[in-house]
């Protein structure tokens, strides 16, 4: 390749545009890195949905890589803005605040206009001392609270734009990013500087019926570059604004292998075809008591006696009574606890949003190579959602997710109701599973028993008998396929064998 070839390739090669960190981790991924620089973008949401939490943040991230930045605010006083900022304990060194709300030398009757129209001279001046205080500092990010004021400072939609484009002609030619932020009390929907701004990120808050608000955040555009769409979770918490981008299974892919990870049970692993395949997902399902959590904490339990890591996310009960009742069935949790290869949380799905809870799973997976991950249940996590059809497409991305990560991942589901056709589940997630293990109750010679069976598994063999499952202090058991019963997973068999001794009467020998 000659001189002139390779100046023309290097004429061709786009360059990569610088990127403005906003000091959210969460939102630079969403963001593809951060805002492009030297443009303005708009911030946009209700009073009390975090604009200002997340603007301060993106100041001091500026301070901390030794930028000129500002804050010009035109509703809130530097004193308000510095109590936010302690109440976040941060400490605003760097942070230039420029405080342009009204003194109370306006209140005076001397002091109103009466030839001229206020929007003829107060937005000038305003405009003027703030352009004025930029070529002071020369700030390389400028946050602007709020465009309501010049809103109505501009007095009508024609003026309003054009000043809009002014400032963003002004701050783009000097090498400024700009954030401004809306907090939309106009009376109607007013999308002028939607159509002006390079980006707009919009802020919402949607109230529950019971619990903490949830709260949520969407890039609406970003002009030249790739962003993650879509909502996202985020809280704001003691240290500022934390984000939880959407999770997206296919940006996850890595190789692993499907060997089975027995239980240590014999009789279990058996009746699952060697045990549960790395990188796939099983639904236990049945009535509350069937012993659905229990043959959970056993495999995880089996692992982490392995040497390896197990995550259980709780939805249902408390931390003390899930490691009693594990003990209570000689399942010795609390040791692999404190070993740190079994990670036990307690949720609490009206103070959790959806997103958080998948950023915890993939933390635990990141951080700790978890191999197993027991969610109990899934009807605790179908609270922690605003509507239930948004449930199967969440839960579809985490369970295809921890698949790619090659772990292996076991769904509980507690049915309503306890015996026959009246039994129904919440949701219906069983397409999704790879695997799918059925909990029943049965009646027979006096006594109500437990049965376990596997409906399916796509990624190798399995019986297709129904045993009885046995729940002891001596740990879990699995008997003998019932094959003199009938009718055992509608609650009521009939015997047809010729030996009633076949089932152990009250679970003793």
């Amino acid at each position: 390749m000659d001189e002139s070839q390779q100046q023309e390739g290097m004429r061709a090669a786009p360059r990569a545009e610088e990127r403005m960190g906003t000091g959210v981790g969460g939102l630079d991924d969403v963001l593809g890195g951060g805002f492009p620089a030297n443009r303005l973008y708009l911030v946009e949401g209700d009073p009390g949905t975090g604009k200002t939490t997340l603007a301060m943040q993106f100041l001091m991230e500026g301070a901390r890589r030794g930028e000129a930045v500002l804050y010009v605010t035109l509703s809130e006083t530097e004193e308000e803005m510095r109590a936010v900022a302690r109440s976040h304990g941060w400490v605003l060194d760097g942070v230039n605040i420029y405080e342009m709300i009204p003194h109370e030398e306006a209140l005076r009757p001397e002091s109103q206009y009466t030839i001229f129209h206020p929007a003829e001279i107060e937005l000038g001046e305003t405009v003027k001392a703030m352009l004025a205080e930029f070529e002071r500092l020369k700030p390389r990010r400028v946050v602007i609270d709020s465009l309501s004021e010049m809103r109505l400072l501009a007095g009508d939609a024609l003026r309003y734009r054009r000043q809009v484009l002014a400032l963003k002609r002004f701050f783009a030619g000097r090498g400024c990013t700009v954030l401004t932020l809306d907090d939309r009390t106009s009376l109607d929907a007013d999308l002028q500087v939607h159509s002006i701004a390079h980006g707009v990120v919009v802020l919402e808050q949607t109230g529950q019926g019971y619990g903490a608000e949830r709260r949520t955040l969407c890039v609406k555009k970003l002009r030249g570059a790739r962003y993650r769409g879509g909502n996202h979770d985020f809280k704001i918490e003691t240290g500022g604004t934390v984000v939880f981008p959407r999770l997206v299974a296919a940006e996850h892919r890595e190789p692993s292998t499907r060997e089975p990870v027995p239980s240590g049970v014999a009789e279990m692993d058996a009746l699952m075809g060697g045990g549960l395949d790395r990188g796939t997902s099983t639904l236990l399902m049945g009535p509350a008591g069937s012993g659905k959590s229990s043959v959970a904490a056993q495999f995880a339990a089996a692992v982490a006696a392995r040497g390896e890591s197990a995550d259980i996310y709780i939805f249902d009960e408390g931390l003390t009574t899930y490691l009693v009742r594990a003990e209570g069935l000689g399942i010795d949790l609390a040791r692999h606890v404190e070993a740190g290869l079994v990670n036990i949380k307690q949720i609490d799905p009206a103070e959790l949003s959806p997103g958080e809870f998948a950023h915890i799973v993939r933390r635990g997976i990141d951080e700790r190579r978890t191999r197993v991950v027991v969610i109990d249940s899934l009807n605790g996590y179908l609270m922690a959602m605003p509507e239930a059809r948004y449930l199967t497409a969440q839960m579809h991305e985490l369970l295809a997710y921890l698949n790619q990560r090659g772990v292996v991942t076991l769904v509980i589901t507690a049915q309503h109701g306890f015996l026959g056709a009246s039994m129904t589940s919440p949701v219906d997630v069983s397409y999704m599973a790879d695997t799918v293990v059925l909990f029943r109750y049965f009646e027979a010679a006096g006594a109500v028993r437990n049965a376990i069976s596997v409906i399916k598994k796509r990624t190798g063999v399995h019986e297709r008998t129904i045993r009885e499952l046995q729940l002891s202090s001596q740990g879990i058991s699995v008997g003998r396929a019932l094959d003199e019963f009938h009718g055992v997973l509608m609650g009521v068999p009939v015997f047809r064998g010729g030996a009633a001794a076949l089932l152990t009467k009250n679970g003793e020998e």
